[in-house]
C-alpha cells in the first residue's frame, strides 16, 4: 500500500510534466490537473508505443521518461495547479488515494493477468514489440497500449504492476476537479480491476471522461476524438467511442476535417502495431489478408474462433453442439446460461431497452449519437464473441447518462464509502464471494488480507518450468501450471503447444540469433513430430504426478 503512494508521488508529477510537453503538440480536451495528467497518460503511451517497435521498454527508457517529466513539473511550476483544491477537496482525494492503495495491494485473481497482461509486459520490457509473437503465444498478439504504458513503467517506478491504481488516483482527481460527483459512485466497482494492468479498467474510466466532456459541449472535438482513438487502440471494444466522438465532431460542433487527423494518425499507429505482432490490422480478426510472411496459421486461428464461439456460451456448450443451435436456441441459451453471466446477459438487454426509450423520450442530439454508437458497437459484440467482459463499458456508460444530475456530493461520497467498504470485505475475506456466488470464478482465486500489504502489493511467484527445444526454437513451459506469467522467455503456454501440434506446425524463429526479430510457423518435420510428442509426454507426466492445477495456490 505505501509503495504504491509512493509511486503515485513520483508518477502524477511526472505524468503532469508530460502533459505540459504534449499540451504543446495536441490542445488538451480538459484544464487544469486533470488536463495535464491525461495528456500525460495519453503521450507517454504512444512514445512507449513507437519506442517499442525498435528497443525494449527497460530501465534506459523508465528513468529519463520520469526524470523529463519531473524536470518539466518544476521548471513550469505545475504544483501550483493544486492551488485551485480547497482542503477539503485535498481531504477527499487522500481519503480516495489511500482506500485504492489499500484496495489495490491484495493478490490478482484475474487469469488474464497471469496468461496475458505480466507474459506481455515480460516480452516488452526485455525485447520490446516482437514481430509475429502471435506465432508463439496468440494471446500475445494483441499487445495492447496498456500493457505497453505499464511496461515502461515497470522496472523501477512500479514492478509491482499496479499502475491501474495510479490511474483511480488520477480519475478521482479529475472527479473533484470538474464536480462530476456521480462518476465518484464508480470506483469502488472498479476497485476490482485495480490489483492487475487490465485494460478494461482504463478503457471505463477514459470512455466516462470523454463522455462527460461531450454532453458538457466541448468545442475540442479534434482533441476529444484523438483521445478516443487513444481509448480504442488500448481495447478495440471500445469502437464505439472514437465512432461516437466522429459523430459528435460532425453533427455538433462541425469541426473541419484537419482536426480529426492527430486521432486517424492513431488508430493507424493501432493497425501498424497489430500487423507487426498478429499479421492482421486488428486481433483477432484475420482480415484482410495482407499476405504478411508471420500471420498465424489458418488452423491456429480456426481454433481460436472456436473457442471464442464457445467462451459466448461461458463454455457451457461445445462448438458442435452450438453449430447445431436453432436461431431461437442461440439466443434464448445466452440469456439462460447457468450462474451470473446469464443474469448479466439478461441485464444488459434490459438496461439497452431502457436506454433506447430513453433516448426517443429525450430527443436530445447528444443522447441520440450516444445510443447509436452503443448499439452498432452491442451488435458487433454479439456478433463476435458476446462475453459480458466486452459490454461491461455499456452498464457504466447508460448508468451515467440516465442519472448524471440526480447526484450531488454529499450522496457520492457515501456511496462511494459504502461500497468501498463492501468491496474491501470481499477482497479481505473472499470466502463470501466464492461461498454465496460461485458462478463468480474470479472469486476463487483471490487471497486473504496480509500484513505485508500494508507494505507492499501482494504478488505471486511460480518459478517452475521446464525447458525444450523443436526445430531451432528453444523454450520454456511453465510446469503443471497453464500460464507463464513467471517463465523465462521464450515461454509458451501448454495449451498453444497442443493447438501447434494437432494443428502439424510450430513457431520458428526468424533468425537464431535475434529474438527481436519475431517468429514464424512451420510445418513440423518427420523428426519434430517426434520431439512434440515427446514436450507432450512430458507435460503429461508431470500432471500424472500431481493432478492438483492450482497445487501451488492452494
Amino acid at each position: 500500500m505505501l509503495l504504491i503512494l509512493l509511486s503515485a508521488i513520483i508518477l502524477i508529477p511526472s505524468l503532469m510534466g508530460w502533459g505540459k510537453i504534449i499540451n504543446g503538440v495536441l490542445t488538451p480536451f480538459t484544464k487544469g490537473v486533470a488536463g495535464y495528467l491525461f495528456s500525460g497518460v495519453f503521450g507517454i503511451s504512444i512514445i512507449f508505443t513507437i519506442l517499442a517497435f525498435f528497443i525494449p521498454l527497460n530501465g534506459y527508457v523508465e528513468i529519463p521518461a520520469v526524470l523529463i517529466g519531473i524536470l518539466f513539473f518544476f521548471k513550469n511550476s505545475l504544483y501550483k495547479e493544486f492551488g485551485s483544491f480547497s482542503k477539503q477537496d485535498l481531504t477527499v482525494i487522500i481519503f480516495a488515494a489511500a482506500t485504492i492503495a489499500f484496495s489495490s495491494s491484495f493478490y490478482p485473481f484475474i487469469l488474464d493477468h497471469f496468461g496475458y497482461y505480466i507474459p506481455t509486459i515480460k516480452w516488452l520490457t526485455e525485447f520490446g514489440m516482437v514481430k509475429g509473437i502471435s506465432n508463439l503465444d496468440l494471446t500475445l498478439g494483441q499487445m495492447s497500449v496498456w500493457q505497453i504504458f505499464q511496461a515502461g513503467l515497470s522496472n523501477f517506478l512500479d514492478p509491482f504492476l499496479r499502475i491501474n491504481s495510479i490511474l483511480l488516483i488520477i480519475y478521482t482527481v479529475y472527479i473533484i476537479q470538474e464536480r462530476n460527483w456521480i462518476q465518484f459512485c464508480f470506483i469502488p466497482f472498479l476497485l476490482l480491476f485495480s490489483q492487475s494492468p487490465s485494460p478494461d479498467l482504463p478503457v471505463i474510466v477514459f470512455s466516462l471522461v470523454v463522455l462527460n466532456e461531450i454532453i458538457k459541449g466541448n468545442s475540442l472535438a479534434g482533441s476529444v476524438f484523438a483521445f478516443s482513438a487513444y481509448v480504442f487502440m488500448i481495447k478495440p471494444t471500445m469502437i464505439w467511442l472514437p465512432l461516437l466522438s466522429f459523430l459528435y465532431s460532425l453533427f455538433i460542433v462541425k469541426s473541419r476535417f484537419t482536426r480529426l487527423l492527430p486521432g486517424l494518425v492513431i488508430i493507424v499507429l493501432f493497425f501498424i502495431k497489430n500487423m507487426y505482432t498478429f499479421g492482421y490490422p486488428v486481433f483477432p480478426v484475420s482480415l484482410p489478408d495482407l499476405g504478411l510472411p508471420w500471420t498465424p496459421n489458418p488452423e491456429i486461428l480456426k481454433t481460436s474462433s472456436k473457442f471464442a464461439i464457445q467462451k459466448t456460451y461461458d463454455m457451457q456448450y461445445s462448438y458442435e453442439e452450438i453449430r447445431n443451435f436453432s436461431t431461437l436456441e442461440y439466443i434464448k441459451n445466452w440469456f439462460f446460461l447457468d450462474g451470473i453471466k446469464g443474469k448479466i446477459n439478461i441485464l444488459f438487454t434490459i438496461i439497452l431497452i431502457i436506454f433506447i426509450i430513453f433516448t426517443i423520450i429525450k430527443k436530445n442530439k447528444i443522447i441520440t449519437l450516444i445510443c447509436i454508437s452503443i448499439i452498432i458497437k452491442s451488435i458487433a459484440v454479439l456478433l463476435f464473441s458476446a462475453q459480458y467482459r466486452f459490454f461491461i463499458d455499456v452498464f457504466f456508460v447508460i448508468f451515467f447518462v440516465l442519472f448524471i444530475n440526480y447526484f450531488n456530493k454529499k450522496i457520492s461520497i457515501v456511496i462511494f464509502s459504502f461500497f468501498s467498504l463492501i468491496f474491501i470485505i470481499f477482497l479481505t475475506a473472499p470466502h463470501i464471494l466464492y461461498t454465496y456466488l460461485p458462478s463468480f470464478r474470479p472469486g476463487s482465486f483471490m487471497r486473504k488480507f496480509e500484513m505485508k500489504q500494508l507494505y507492499e502489493p501482494s504478488i505471486y511467484h511460480y518459478h517452475t518450468f521446464n525447458s525444450y527445444k523443436i526445430g531451432n526454437l528453444k523454450f520454456n513451459v511453465s510446469r503443471k501450471y497453464p500460464y507463464n506469467f513467471d517463465t523465462p522467455l521464450p515461454a509458451i503456454s501448454e495449451g498453444y503447444i497442443y493447438n501447434n501440434v494437432r494443428a502439424g506446425v510450430f513457431p520458428q524463429m526468424e533468425d537464431e540469433t535475434n529474438m527481436h526479430k519475431g517468429f514464424i510457423w512451420k510445418k513440423l518435420t518427420p523428426t519434430q513430430k517426434k520431439e512434440a510428442q515427446k514436450v507432450i509426454h512430458s507435460i503429461e507426466n508431470a500432471y500424472q504426478q500431481n493432478n492438483n492445477l492450482h497445487s501451488k495456490y492452494e
